[in-house]
């Protein structure tokens, strides 16, 4: 049921999904949010778990590929960050039960975020005003979407508004990182050197179970969205991206119809779309070739957050 990480298992579970949403209205977890909280507080719905019922993984421990065993397979999902000469991989099967990683690169502090229900992986520098700051899992959600919180003030934070929303550090932005959602295989074809965040997380789960199986295509949201756009299934997978306060999604099932790369100009910027259908991966570089921070996610997930967003089409 939805206290065990929403599993949607017959119409039994549908109908309990249902009433939960219904019930979880209102609920805050304990955190206080009052009417200038900078979304809808009407619109800030439980998902079921209590505050860390989802828990964060706090001490990661990593292997090299040649240790990694069956904890991976080729074509398993991960998320990889190179930054400080440091290349990691984060596996979705870990990430789907713990949805934040309190990474260090180097003296850097790092978090790294995954929602699976809107599918959208972010990593940030989590230097805060020039303090470490350490994330936890709020168990509320906005447009579907995982809302942080920070262990030092307990100011929410919406992952893909890249923003805190409530709270003493309400308004506060977190820089984006450039991370990829990939492959395993391609991560490690690109980066031989990576390591892999390890099961041993402190926590006893099942990481060879998918908690999400079936929901990647359906159309079903669980939970409510402000805004909605039928142009693509909800669960179309794209790459968004911000330049100088405008968006834009590039929808894979556009890229796909290209051959791989692409040049576009938005926003008074030029950019270098690369796309590859064997790792279902995308990323965007500058005229320098440098990685741009993005946001992979489903297409409803980006939509709800940026109803204005440009859309990328292959006729155009």
């Amino acid at each position: 049921m939805l206290k065990r990480h929403y599993r949607l298992i017959g119409l039994t579970t549908i109908l309990l999904v249902l009433v939960t949403v219904v019930l979880a209205r209102g609920s805050t977890n304990g955190f206080s949010i009052d009417d200038s909280a900078l979304i809808p507080v009407d619109e800030i719905h439980s998902g079921g778990p209590p505050r860390d019922g989802i828990p964060s993984i706090d001490k990661p421990r990593f292997k090299t590929p040649l240790s990694v065993g069956n904890d991976v397979k080729p074509d398993d999902r991960v998320l990889g960050l190179a930054y400080k000469g440091i290349t990691r991989a984060y596996p979705i099967s870990i990430m789907n039960w713990h949805e934040i990683v309190n990474d260090r690169f180097g003296n850097e502090p790092v978090v790294i975020t995954y929602c699976p229900l809107c599918g959208s992986g972010i990593a940030y520098n989590a230097k805060v005003a020039g303090k470490e700051t350490h994330f936890g899992v709020s168990g509320l959600l906005y447009n579907s979407d995982v809302l942080l919180y920070d262990r030092q003030t307990e100011s929410l934070w919406s992952q893909i508004m890249s923003k805190a929303v409530s709270g003493p550090l309400k308004g506060t932005r977190l820089d984006m990182l450039p991370l990829v959602h990939t492959s395993w295989s391609q991560w490690l074809a690109d980066h031989p050197d990576t390591e892999l965040l390890s099961r041993a997380t402190g926590t006893s789960r099942d990481y060879d179970r998918d908690p999400y199986a079936g929901y990647e295509n359906s159309e079903g949201i669980y939970f409510p969205v402000s805004k909605k756009d039928p142009r693509y299934h909800p669960k179309e997978r794209i790459l968004g991206v911000e330049v100088n306060g405008q968006y834009k999604a590039y929808p894979f099932s556009e890229l796909s119809r290209t051959r791989g790369e692409i040049k576009d100009r938005f926003a008074g910027r030029d950019l270098v779309v690369r796309y590859d259908s064997g790792s279902e991966s995308a990323r965007i570089v500058n005229s320098a070739g440098d990685d741009i921070p993005t946001v992979p996610s489903f297409w409803f997930a980006w939509y709800a957050f940026h109803p204005e967003t440009a859309v990328y089409t292959a006729d155009n």
